[in-house]
């Protein structure tokens, strides 16, 4: 996924107040500009670091930038707009990356499903029937691992207890993790922060529902990020 318009480049000062975060820019000002990641953003951040962030032309917005990439404690590349991910597998399914999802030549955005008032991220149509397919981003990385989630999510496992009772009336659930991390090559589940996330994620697995890993290429010069490859995911 590439923007029209390249992003800026500065040094992150500090975040703070979870959706804002304070930059220095190479003309030595300093700006602040919004944080578009709910999680903790954990082994994310290294303050005094490079960043990069987009440009909003919009009158209406209190904050016109919007961080999009960070450089991680390990040096790193950490796509931290989670806003993203659904447009990364969107281009990914567009351009046939994710292999086992092929066969489906129509989606759907942000349907409501399931008996917990959920909304799918993509209700995928083909000639086989309906594919419910949930996405969750990855940016947390732990030695050689990457892990989901990075708090504790009791939304997450709702989606997973949708997920399986799609696929116990016969249709496909998916649950893909986008990685959006230059130095994720594995996913697990984050046991050691969401006990609860880790055990209903096997559940699921063993109910049927498909686990897949997709890695992003970061190019923030280049103000793209694209799914390229698929990881595995250990559970």
């Amino acid at each position: 996924m590439q923007d029209t318009k390249l992003w800026e480049k500065g040094q992150l000062i500090k975040r703070y107040k979870r959706f804002l975060a304070d930059v220095e820019t190479p003309q030595g000002e300093q700006i602040t500009i919004h944080c578009p990641n709910t999680g903790s953003m954990r082994n994310c951040i290294a303050e005094g670091s490079d960043c990069w962030y987009s440009r909003s032309d919009s009158k209406t917005r209190k904050y016109p930038h919007t961080w999009e990439v960070a450089t991680t404690p390990d040096g790193d590349w950490a796509g931290i707009n989670t806003g993203r991910a659904n447009h990364l597998v969107r281009e990914a399914l567009e351009t046939g990356i994710i292999a086992p999802l092929q066969e489906f030549d129509q989606w759907r955005a942000e349907v409501k499903y399931g008996e917990e008032n959920s909304r799918i991220d993509f209700l995928l149509t083909g000639v086989s029937g309906d594919c419910y397919l949930e996405v969750k981003n990855v940016t947390l990385k732990e030695g050689e691992s990457g892990y989901f989630p990075d708090a504790v999510s009791t939304r997450g496992a709702k989606h997973l207890r949708e997920l399986m009772q799609m696929k116990s009336q016969g249709h496909r659930a998916v649950l893909l993790f986008c990685v959006q991390h230059s130095g994720i090559d594995e996913v697990r589940p984050a046991d050691h922060i969401d006990t609860a996330y880790g055990r209903t994620l096997r559940q699921a697995a063993s109910a049927g529902v498909e686990l897949l890993a997709y890695k992003a290429e970061i190019q923030p010069q280049q103000s793209r990020i694209t799914l390229t490859k698929a990881l595995p995911v250990l559970l």
